[in-house]
């Protein structure tokens, strides 16, 4: 039997980096954790080949090839599976379809000759079943969670790793907290599920094998969910499989309660993380109430952010308007809080309601969701629901703050703000010579041609007087700092 696993492509958005990753010559893209992970799942004597859409052409060759083709997709995804779905189609290919996509509007896919509803683990050993007995059905689901202690390590030979700059792990699945514009609890539980040591270091030691040496991403939803086992099992040996090893700095997305524990922010930091994802979401208490983010309200969250980058570890903040207790006020908060902050990197979003989520029902029952709007389309600055502010309003608002704090003066201002309290890490990736060319690179397209050259060279003299030891941070804050303007040029022009 011959597997093709397809991942469709992503289109630009603010967090693919496209521009940024121009500099060292490669494409927007993440490896495809769950494909990987559900070609392990797959019978061993079964051949499997890996097609990333953001890095390779889909061939007819590959096509020709398959027997089955497996997509996963997620709903940025939505148009890109789409065009593959009928290209499969059109080869005569039978399609296997999972991931976020397709589990709430999976009738809307009609060319998909099967679903793969949830997690793999239990969902998939009964298709492949059905498969070899000759009696599928269309659709497979379970309402269960399943143990991920027995999840296999994934296939990471299908990967051509030269292609990327990072490659994600998962330690745990599932968030504790329960935001009402959020679907992780819905999909994959509240209660935190969390895999072994052994399985932890057998993943990274085979990445390592494979000749992995770059940043290492835990793509948990909230990496800090189980403190104590962090504490007493995973973190010390995170700490000792480095020994000796020249790898890069982990990253992953944490909660905000995270400030509040310095055991667990030195453990982190001598583990080498060196970046960390928060769900920030919004300054205004009320608007925090409202979307039933208790974890952030009623605590000084500048102090908690500059705490986290003290402890050297950088925090990349996501922030949210729309909310019904937002006034058109709240475009300066937050334009105020992320300078303040001294967070470089903030992805602001329109506020959405995902199908299935407290926040869509309730919208819903109020006739405020916009059902023309889908969450799959490429159009990523829109949002489904209709906002009590007004959508003229909304929309106004939300790309004159994007142009705003990405401009060059306030974007540098707040790299320096960050350079200032961020302690060195111990960690930083092994220096390659794409990362010499890199910097060359930023000295003619942004120091020499770029509209913010004046800022560039400040920076840089600043840096290398004030805190030599962050000039690569810098360079690298300079580099995303050029994706994020470029990006909302192209903001301003939809």
């Amino acid at each position: 039997m011959n597997i093709l696993l397809i991942l469709p492509k992503t289109p630009d958005w603010l967090w693919g980096f496209k521009h940024a990753l121009s500099f060292i010559g490669k494409k927007p893209g993440y490896p495809p954790l769950g494909l990987l992970t559900v070609a392990a799942l797959l019978p061993a004597e079964w051949n499997k080949r890996l097609v990333d859409t953001n890095v390779q052409e889909l061939t007819q060759t590959d096509l020709e090839w398959s027997d089955y083709v497996f997509i996963s997709a997620m709903s940025m995804q939505g148009e890109s599976a789409r065009q593959i779905i009928a290209r499969c189609k059109q080869a005569g290919r039978k399609v296997v379809a999972g991931g976020p996509l397709f589990i709430h509007e999976w009738e809307k896919y009609s060319d998909v000759d099967h679903f793969i509803i949830n997690e793999a683990e239990l969902v998939l050993p009964e298709f492949i079943a059905d498969m070899e007995a000759g009696c599928t059905q269309r659709v497979y689901e379970s309402s269960k969670y399943p143990d991920i202690r027995q999840s296999p390590v994934p296939s990471w030979h299908l990967l051509q790793i030269k292609h990327y700059e990072l490659i994600g792990v998962q330690f745990s699945r599932g968030c504790p907290h329960d935001c009402d514009f959020c679907n992780i609890g819905d999909l994959l539980g509240r209660k935190l599920r969390t895999k072994t040591v052994t399985q932890l270091i057998t993943e990274l030691d085979g990445l390592y094998a494979a000749g992995w040496r770059k940043d290492i991403y835990f793509v948990d939803d909230n990496f800090i969910g189980n403190i104590k086992k962090l504490k007493s099992e995973i973190l010390p040996a995170l700490i000792n499989w480095r020994q000796g090893k020249k790898v890069g700095p982990f990253l992953t997305l944490a909660s905000m309660n995270l400030a509040d524990d310095d055991e667990l922010l030195h453990l982190m930091y001598e583990a080498g993380f060196t970046s960390v994802f928060i769900g920030i979401e919004t300054p205004d208490n009320d608007s925090l109430a409202e979307c039933n983010k208790y974890n952030n309200k009623d605590r000084d969250l500048v102090e908690s952010v500059r705490r986290i980058h003290r402890a050297g570890i950088r925090v990349q903040g996501s922030f949210i308007v729309g909310f019904d207790n937002d006034t058109p006020a709240v475009f300066q908060k937050q334009i105020d809080f992320i300078q303040i902050s001294g967070i470089a990197a903030a992805k602001v979003n329109l506020l959405n309601a995902p199908y299935g989520t407290k926040l869509y029902k309730r919208l819903l029952g109020e006739g405020r969701i916009n059902k023309d709007i889908t969450l799959a389309s490429e159009k990523l600055e829109s949002t489904n629901i209709i906002p009590k502010m007004g959508m003229d309003v909304l929309e106004s608002g939300y790309k004159n703050l994007m142009q705003h704090i990405y401009s060059p003066h306030p974007y540098y201002e707040r790299v320096k703000t960050f350079l200032s309290e961020y302690k060195r890490p111990i960690i930083s990736a092994p220096l390659e010579a794409q990362h010499i060319q890199a910097f060359f690179l930023t000295v003619y397209h942004i120091g020499i041609m770029g509209v913010e050259r004046a800022y560039y060279w400040r920076l840089l003299l600043w840096t290398f007087t004030r805190r030599p030891a962050l000039f690569p941070m810098a360079i690298t804050l300079v580099v995303y700092g050029y994706h994020f303007r470029k990006y909302c040029e192209r903001l301003r022009e939809d």
